[in-house]
């Protein structure tokens, strides 16, 4: 199991721990962890997924593809260099312990 800790956008802390190969989107959603709207169910079309990763663990994470940075310029939080969008984060051994702050606006 991959340990990930959701910081909900009125600051409370939900610590998930998630199967690996799933997406951090589908880990929020599974467990109740508010603020993931997830409307298009992880296909990368909606942007209501919207999360900031810990700059620790940036570098962790596979590079944003095309189609992803496409949908972050469609975000209704600031975008940041931090931004990312959950569906297209996977649980990974290497992102064991990873920190996301939801955006507090995903629609």
């Amino acid at each position: 199991m991959i340990t990930v800790r959701y910081i909900e956008p009125d600051l409370t802390e939900r610590v998930v721990q998630v199967q690996p190969g799933q997406t951090l989107m589908q880990a929020a959603v599974n467990n109740r962890v508010r603020g993931i709207v997830a409307e298009c169910g992880g296909a990368c079309m909606c942007a209501t997924c919207h999360v900031y990763v810990e700059e620790s663990h940036v570098d962790r994470l596979k590079a944003v593809d095309a189609t992803e940075d496409e949908m972050l310029e469609a975000v209704e939080s600031e975008r940041q260099d931090n931004s990312r969008l959950s569906c297209q984060i996977k649980a990974t051994p290497e992102i064991d312990g990873i920190v996301v702050r939801i955006a507090p606006v995903q629609v």
